[in-house]
């Protein structure tokens, strides 16, 4: 019998190697490594009859496939069927951890799992008298460190907001909740009485009973050879029927909720799913005297977790060099892989300085199986935009049964009614452009930094280590905004700038994966070192260069590079009517004034919209119209949502007109913004007239994002460092400056000098009413925030409620006075915006 301690270590010595790793393409790094199949119990053929037809068909019987069934027949959906290839959770759901931790850094994560944490608890047991097997024994956070437990601090005030009981503990109270525990080390906890452990298979086995008392179908051993797409009359790809060797059910509907078998059932549509699947991996222990009805332990700083079980411990982790599993077997089931202890060990060392009688406590089992991991370590939901009716369910990144309940939840009324109840577009496989969920190097490098970084403090400025897929630079790489000392961030594959270090250059290398798989670690690397810095809850050190670009912009003028933003044209026979239809603002002023800000139905986003006039195509700028025709531009994180919105709404109301991008082929260098942007814009047009061979080649819109006045320019590729060498040239004289998004988003809410970064919970007569998204006000030099409130009595929410309150936030468990204003207190009639300067 192996311990966790030196017997492990002197086992290593003596077990038979696995096949090294390999790599397969450039940066692509995997396992050939064996794995043992235990056999289902041998049935052939499906457990049930195919129905001819279904309203819905999932695939997958994990978690999330028996949670979006139970919960479509919930909303009252009956002909629905679930196809599992095997038996249910044969995939990777049967060994999961079944952890479940009620708090997050997200305020839809923490609705999510409130609803898992509900049906698994009391839902499914009131429903149908059977116990799912939950044990609720609460969960401890371990910090190692001051930031650590600044974080902790911030959970236990956001999970205020939702009624969630927490406690941040001394070492002290520490060891007296876990006699177990090694406190020297400590900081400090956070505990979360009511956080437990999920049974996977009990919870999947009386979901689908469930599910099929309320008229649905499950059919296990049944795999899906095939889905047949068809083409409507308008062109359109949509879900006809599912496929398998036993026959066919046409449906309109089918649902991904096959794990890392996911891609491959993407491809049978001719959709892109963008996961990866890496080896994970956890031991169980022989039984620990004194461990029975301890709190589960999650000790982030060691990347190391201890999951309750019964009188044992089960340990694992995340690592910085986890096994690729690139050649996914479909023979796959209820199986297991070797356990690389080369891998593994450091979660031992975690774990025995957390819990020092482990180092002479046999190990039991090891578990290693395989999980489906993502660019942004967030699940893949939603329609996808390639097929309609096809949705997916899937890139749980290890989280699927915690987060099940809730997504699964919110993925049946999404199939239903179109859209989900919550905000999910964190999840919406359409956050990511089109481009890069075919794009192997970039979801094999952002997945496994996202893996990588799953236990690491999550900051408010946090970025990622790699060059982005799309270096959306109308300035040529490597010159202008780079050497100027433009600091960028990454959004969804794009990159924008951040701000200005006036230190200099800092460039984006290649992705060195942590130096892990022999890859080189980047060394000297200047942008890991400012990133470094930005590691804080307090004010970054360059606090003042975000300041002085926000107060150049204010007093002056600066210049925002918006080339990221998504670029199309509607046009054809329909397109006005299609405008009516979509945006919430009359958008037919005559061509050439203002664009109007619009949203689409509901709140599905904000854009702006400008009518133009019937002209021949000089593409970029103008498309070939002789009708009517409209300009979108749209943020670039939010653009490939757009487009597929807009064009689900095109072909579900039969209208006759086209929606073009142009994204790629315009840039946006010279958002103008400031007290001197008129005078630099009618500039800056002479200047331009004598640059470009043809001044039509630049679309001057008058628009704001920062509460000054503002102008952009629209530009064709080509002509962006031309322009932007004649802007910077004119605006000299004023002062002009870059600035970037940092600065813009500290401006849109122009308080109290601490520093917030969101998600602070709001208080009025000390009753919790909601959430904030802070910024600071350079302007007025205090902490502004911005958040919705909701009446704690059910009533409304007047001016009256408001100006009645006495109002606090909470920060890291210290509350602080605050004042409610209707209105922004910087410039609050919005004289500036339209150029009003007293």
């Amino acid at each position: 019998m192996a311990f966790l301690g030196t017997a492990a270590r002197r086992g290593m010595a003596c077990r038979k190697p696995l096949s090294p790793l390999c790599r397969a393409t450039t940066r692509c790094y995997s396992s050939q490594s064996t794995h043992t199949t235990e056999k289902s119990d041998g049935i052939s053929g499906p457990t049930k009859p195919l129905p001819k037809f279904a309203d819905v068909v999932v695939i997958g019987g994990g978690s999330l496939g028996c949670q979006t069934l139970y919960h479509l027949c919930k909303l009252g959906m009956t002909n629905v069927v679930l196809l599992e290839r095997d038996r249910l959770t044969t995939g990777t759901t049967w060994h999961t951890a079944g952890l479940l931790w009620q708090l997050r850094p997200s305020d839809t994560e923490l609705e999510l799992l409130a609803h898992t944490r509900n049906v698994i608890s009391s839902e499914l047991e009131e429903e149908t008298g059977l116990e799912t097997g939950w044990i609720q024994n609460g969960g401890l956070f371990i910090a190692s460190n001051k930031q650590r437990l600044d974080e902790y601090k911030r959970l236990m005030s956001l999970g205020k907001a939702y009624g969630i009981e927490s406690y941040v503990l001394s070492p002290a109270e520490t060891k007296d909740l876990y006699p177990l525990m090694n406190v020297k080390d400590l900081y400090g906890t956070l505990y979360v009485p009511k956080d437990g452990t999920m049974d996977p298979a009990g919870t999947c086995t009386i979901l689908s009973r469930a599910a099929t008392a309320r008229g649905a179908t499950v059919i296990e051993n049944c795999p899906v050879t095939g889905i047949q797409v068809k083409v409507d009359d308008l062109g359109v790809k949509r879900v006809k029927e599912v496929q398998t060797a036993y026959g066919t059910i046409q449906t309109p509907c089918v649902v991904n909720c096959a794990g890392v078998w996911a891609t491959k059932l993407g491809k049978m549509a001719g959709v892109s799913v963008p996961l990866i699947t890496m080896h994970h991996a956890y031991i169980v222990t022989e039984r620990t005297k004194g461990i029975q009805n301890m709190p589960n332990v999650r000790d982030h700083d060691a990347s190391v977790y201890l999951r309750l079980q019964g009188d044992t411990l089960s340990v694992g982790g995340y690592e910085h060099n986890p096994i690729f599993w690139d050649d996914v077997s479909d023979k796959f089931a209820f199986s297991l892989f070797d356990l690389d202890w080369d891998v593994f060990m450091q979660h031992i060392d975690g774990a025995v300085n957390r819990v020092p009688a482990l180092e002479q406590t046999g190990i039991k089992s090891t578990v290693c199986g395989p999980e489906s991991f993502t660019a942004d370590h967030k699940p893949l939901m939603g329609e996808a935009p390639e097929v309609r009716g096809f949705f997916l369910g899937c890139g749980f990144n290890s989280a699927g049964m915690m987060l099940g309940g809730g997504c699964g939840k919110e993925l049946a009324h999404w199939i239903i009614h179109g859209r989900p109840e919550k905000d999910m577009y964190g999840y919406d496989i359409r956050r990511f452009h089109h481009s890069l969920t075919n794009n192997n190097r970039w979801i094999r490098e952002r997945s496994h930094e996202s893996y990588t970084k799953n236990y690491s403090v999550v900051f408010p400025f946090d970025e990622t280590f790699g060059q982005p897929q799309h270096e959306e630079r109308p300035l040529p790489p490597g010159s202008v905004l780079q050497e100027q000392g433009c600091v960028f961030q990454e959004r969804h594959g794009w990159e924008r700038p951040g701000w200005f270090n006036r230190d200099g250059h800092a460039p984006v290398l290649d992705y060195d994966y942590y130096g892990a798989y022999d890859v080189p670690k980047n060394t000297d690397y200047k942008y890991r070192e400012i990133l470094g810095k930005e590691y804080t809850f307090d004010f970054p050190p360059h606090h003042d260069v975000i300041c002085d670009e926000c107060l150049t912009c204010r007093n002056a003028v600066a210049v925002f590079d918006m080339s990221y933003f998504g670029k199309f044209y509607l046009t054809g026979p329909d397109a006005k009517k299609a405008a009516d239809w979509l945006f919430t603002a009359d958008v037919n002023k005559a061509p050439g004034e203002d664009p109007c800000d619009v949203c689409l139905g509901g709140v599905e986003s904000d854009l702006t919209v400008s009518r133009l006039e019937p002209s021949p195509a000089h593409l970029p700028l103008t498309p070939e119209s002789n009708g009517e025709a409209y300009y979108l531009a749209i943020g670039g994180g939010v653009a490939q949502h757009n487009w597929s919105h807009i064009q689900a709404v095109l072909q579900d109301q039969g209208f006759r007109c086209t929606l073009i991008d142009h994204t790629e082929d315009m840039g946006m260098i010279s958002s103008i913004q400031g007290h001197k942007s008129r005078v630099l814009k009618q500039t800056t047009v002479h200047s331009c007239t004598h640059t470009l061979s043809n001044f039509s080649s630049v679309r001057a819109m008058r628009l704001s994002f920062v509460g000054e006045m503002g102008w952009e320019l629209h530009i064709p590729k080509e002509s962006c460092q031309p322009v932007y060498h004649a802007v910077m040239a004119a605006g000299a004289k004023y002062d002009i400056c870059n600035a970037g998004y940092r600065a813009l988003e500290a401006q849109k809410a122009e308080g109290l000098k601490v520093p917030m970064f969101g998600l602070e919970t709001i208080f009025r007569n000390s009753v919790p009413v909601g959430l904030m998204r802070s910024e600071f006000g350079f302007a007025i030099d205090k902490t502004v925030g911005y958040g919705y409130i909701c009446n704690p009595d059910g009533g409304v929410v007047s001016p009256d409620f408001v100006r009645s309150g006495e109002f606090a936030l909470e920060r890291m468990g210290v509350t602080y006075k605050a004042t409610a204003h209707l209105k922004s207190p910087f410039d609050p009639e919005d004289k500036r915006v339209k150029g009003i300067y007293g």
